[in-house]
């Protein structure tokens, strides 16, 4: 059986071993006659982003054309499986394209009416918030994605977009469907309430506080922290302050103490993952810099296993054990030693077929 030969350091692993790869899996070796892709060299299974938007613009859907070169600037970057956080578009024809990342839908994002950014999102009042959540539940890949809060023009702040009573009611009916639930949440009330409430997962989490971050520890709630996009609160802020000071205000608070708020939940012990929040103001294939932002707020294993080998079983996919999809990117040197250096991979792996990096 011909396939390929990848001799070097397996991260999270410290010592070399030989990867063996054929019909696409990695597989007990020795090969015969297996081509010998690289040596010396370091391996990370394939990147996650577990924030991102193919199919998604800043006016809504985006052309075909358009959904399959983010999907490649992704694969590019490394970022072989993707977590879609919410898009209006219909990409299921991605599965059948084996060049292009795996995908792990949200179905769409459920907003309240009129308090979202328009064209994205399955608008709803809250009467109507549990059987949306539980259409997208069904339409998804076990994940929904929940507009927790947004800038509330009756009181010139973020607040929470639904009632707490109706969102613990939409949690329950997801989980009842067998699927997962995360939110967008920028401040302090909304996240409270959601995680109360048994959410899976938060979006941005920059309202956190100290309650909050202790009950997510204990819940295991994760955490998508997205700090490519908040590096873009500056511009929110003074975009909105104009009309709504308060909430000016706020988002630069926000900002300003969003290093040291995501810096306890890690030291507490939320599990935090590798999210770009790619599609509108963030551009595509960005996993590497998200992996640079994390490492600012904890060590170089814990932004690497944050968007690779820790990441993959929490969205339900193996790492590069025997048997496993051969997914996988090629580094020349250690990233460890270095973050900047997931900038550069040698290799791309997917599906056990190169599909980046010189040969």
């Amino acid at each position: 059986m011909a396939g390929y030969l990848i001799r070097g350091v397996v991260l999270p692993d410290t010592e070399p071993r030989d990867l063996w790869i054929a019909d696409g899996v990695v597989v007990e070796g020795p090969l015969a006659d297996a081509d010998v892709l690289a040596t010396d060299c370091w391996v990370l299974p394939g990147l996650v982003d577990a924030h991102c938007h193919i199919g998604m613009g800043a006016e809504g859907a985006v052309p075909r054309g358009v959904a399959w070169a983010q999907a490649v600037a992704d694969r590019n970057a490394g970022t072989l499986l993707v977590r879609d956080a919410g898009c209006p578009a219909d990409t299921r024809w991605i599965d059948a394209e084996p060049t292009l990342p795996r995908l792990v839908r949200a179905g769409r994002h459920i907003a309240r009416t009129r308090r979202y950014i328009r064209h994205l999102a399955a608008e709803v009042e809250p009467e109507q918030l549990v059987a949306e959540a539980t259409r997208q539940a069904l339409a998804g890949d076990g994940w929904v994605k929940l507009v927790g809060d947004w800038v509330d023009r009756s009181v010139g702040d973020l607040a929470p977009s639904f009632p707490a009573e109706t969102t613990a009611e939409a949690i329950a009916a997801v989980h009842a469907v067998g699927a997962r639930i995360t939110a967008h949440c920028f401040g302090e009330e909304a996240v409270a309430d959601l995680v109360d409430a048994g959410i899976d997962c938060i979006e941005h989490g920059t309202g956190l506080t100290d309650e909050v971050i202790a009950a997510m520890a204990a819940r295991g709630t994760a955490l998508v922290p997205t700090m490519c996009n908040l590096d873009n609160f500056p511009i929110h802020a003074v975009e909105g302050e104009d009309k709504f000071p308060v909430y000016g205000a706020h988002m630069k608070d926000l900002w300003r103490r969003h290093h040291e708020t995501l810096g306890k939940a890690r030291e507490a012990g939320v599990p935090i993952y590798c999210g770009t929040d790619a599609g509108t103001t963030v551009t595509h294939g960005r996993s590497p810099s998200e992996i640079e932002h994390l490492g600012r707020i904890g060590d170089a294993d814990f932004a690497l296993g944050a968007a690779s080998w820790r990441a993959r079983p929490w969205l339900g996919r193996e790492n590069l054990e025997v048997g496993a999809p051969a997914d996988l990117v090629v580094y020349p040197v250690d990233p460890r030693q270095d973050l900047r250096v997931v900038q550069g991979p040698s290799l791309v792996v997917l599906r056990g077929a190169v599909v980046g990096g010189p040969r």
